[in-house]
């Protein structure tokens, strides 16, 4: 696929006289996002009907046709790994994951391969439209490697700036499942900004100030359960580690989390015995709206053979 191109026609209606010239463009060529628009103007990609090139995103736009060159999308710098995967729901324009316990989400520092992203390379090859102009999966929310649980991924890049929005606007409907030391009460909120640890860097805390950004987790407790409890978190944010570190904050970490709550735990007898060494934590539910069809969709996971093992052994 790389190294070719495609020349799209853009016709700017009378409306949009004076509009800037990647907001015209991003109405009369929906499979493109105004990001990319802009990137494609910006590098002499699209030439208005007077055969000169348009190269100022914000310039005003008067009536008339435009020609873009889009090249094919580059690959991606990482390797497709025939890495199994359990899909939850998938078409052209996105797909859901149901991510194991120990799956790294994104290629980083440690974690090159074996990944997420290397898994979707290699399961959606031929079907990636391209993020931004290179051949990837569009990824718009991540998962700690130790949760499992429910995550999406965008195959286009409007279905990537439809999602990204979402999460943006907080309108995502993401629904937890928790084993938490102790009892907490039956419901509460936590509302406390979250940062990275300027003692820690590799932890987040709890951070006032102008470093702080809002996060807000709202719990209740489904299933009270031995010096423990099963609780549902549902996220007004999507902070990193932002569960862990609200739930660690009020007394209540998880069960088996090692960075926030493993000195606390009166459970390291069992969690030994039961080999269970990870956070306690599932992505159950993940709702939002299709980017390109506008339909509701609403997805539940069930929760995984090790913390049903560890509920049954912590149930009064």
């Amino acid at each position: 696929m790389s190294g070719g191109k495609s020349t799209l026609k853009a016709v700017v209606p009378p409306e949009a006289q004076g509009w800037r010239l990647d907001r015209a463009l991003a109405v009369a060529l929906p499979t493109l996002s105004r990001e990319r628009l802009k990137a494609l103007i910006s590098s002499g990609q699209v030439t208005g009907d007077n055969g000169l090139l348009a190269r100022d995103p914000s310039a005003k736009v008067t009536p008339g046709t435009f020609e873009v060159v889009v090249p094919d999308p580059k690959r991606a710098h990482n390797e497709a790994q025939d890495i199994p995967l359990v899909i939850a729901y998938e078409d052209e324009h996105l797909i859901v994951i149901d991510k194991p316990a120990g799956l790294v989400v994104h290629p980083a520092a440690g974690n090159f391969d074996g990944t997420l992203v290397n898994a979707l390379l290699h399961h959606c090859a031929g079907s990636l439209s391209g993020i931004g102009g290179v051949e990837r999966p569009g990824i718009v929310h991540r998962i700690d490697k130790d949760t499992s649980g429910l995550i999406v991924a965008a195959k286009t890049d409007p279905a990537h700036v439809g999602l990204a929005a979402q999460f943006a606007k907080h309108s995502i409907d993401r629904g937890y499942l928790a084993i938490v030391n102790g009892q907490p009460a039956a419901t509460g909120i936590v509302d406390a900004p979250l940062a990275r640890s300027p003692v820690n860097r590799q932890k987040i805390a709890i951070v006032t100030g102008p470093r702080g950004k809002r996060a807000v987790t709202h719990w209740r407790v489904v299933t009270p359960l031995d010096r423990a409890a099963l609780v549902e978190c549902r996220l007004e944010t999507g902070r990193t580690h932002q569960i862990r570190v609200h739930m660690a904050s009020i007394g209540h970490p998880l069960i088996g989390d090692q960075v926030y709550g493993i000195s606390k735990t009166v459970h390291r007898p069992l969690l030994e015995r039961l080999g269970f060494r990870r956070q306690a934590l599932h992505a159950a539910r993940l709702g939002f709206i299709h980017p390109a069809t506008g339909k509701q969709l609403t997805f539940e996971s069930a929760v995984p053979a090790d913390m049903q093992e560890l509920f049954s052994e912590l149930s009064v």
